[in-house]
């Protein structure tokens, strides 16, 4: 079960309809998978899920569904939005390998 109803996300994007569903219910598993990625674990581990971490799904899957293509043109081209990372972080375990508590006791 995903983090947030393809009902929520269509809200949050202001879509009507339902010939995008299927685009809709691609991008909510891949901003879920990209949410867990970045933090370093599943957003099913949450229980329940942060609002914050929900909303910050919601932006990734209305950035994914206006911004499909990986070409941008007069602005550098972005892997999510800013507040969708600057939510994520506060909640992040580990970069690269390296958990955040023992990069702390190293000084990085």
């Amino acid at each position: 079960m995903s983090t947030v109803t393809l009902s929520l996300a269509k809200s949050y994007s202001n879509i009507a309809g339902n010939d995008d569903d299927e685009l809709l219910t691609l991008f909510i598993d891949a901003a879920e998978t990209w949410l867990g990625n970045y933090i370093g674990k599943p957003l099913a581990d949450f229980d329940p899920v942060p609002a914050d971490l929900k909303r910050a799904m919601l932006m990734l899957v209305a950035f994914y569904y206006e911004q499909r293509e990986a070409v941008a043109y007069g602005i550098a081209g972005q892997m999510a939005p800013f507040g969708v990372v600057s939510i994520a972080e506060s909640y992040r375990v580990s970069r690269f390998g390296v958990t955040v508590d023992e990069a702390a006791e190293d000084g990085f």
